[in-house]
């Protein structure tokens, strides 16, 4: 994405927006962040935007369709840069890890019983919980 991008999403072109851009670009590990974890990175990189600024630039994001928000079980919202792919994710209970997958047998799945009691599907998710392989509880 590009500072076109903003401006397309209907946004003026500003440093905070320009910065928070970059740093959801960035990440290639960790695509999955909290606010906090932004406002961090920016800490890190030695910017001076707060941490309110953080949070009102990501729900302006997600409103303008660049990020999309997720709320997993026992955390903070966390943000992804729009991809336009739908994919579902699998969560660590114990580190908050997430990791993305698709299964087309799911999806179809999903539209199976959606029509079998009478929706029309718009939009949905779907979040597995667990434990990855590192914080796996070792048997007794």
């Amino acid at each position: 994405m590009e500072t076109q991008d903003l401006r397309n999403a209907g946004l003026k072109v500003t440093l905070p927006r320009i910065k928070i851009l970059e740093i959801l670009e960035k990440q290639q590990d960790d695509r999955h962040l909290s606010a906090e974890k932004v406002y961090k990175i920016l800490l890190a990189e030695g910017e001076e935007i707060g941490l309110a600024t953080v949070y009102r630039v990501l729900t302006q994001f997600e409103a303008a369709g660049l990020v999309n928000r997720h709320h997993f079980e026992g955390g903070n919202s966390i943000f992804e840069l729009n991809s336009g792919g739908h994919h579902d994710h699998v969560v660590c209970m114990k580190c908050g890890k997430v990791d993305e997958f698709t299964d087309e047998v799911i999806e179809k799945r999903q539209s199976e019983i959606a029509l079998r009691l009478g929706y029309t599907l718009t939009d949905h998710s779907l979040y597995l919980y667990g434990y990855c392989a590192a914080c796996k509880p070792s048997k007794p």
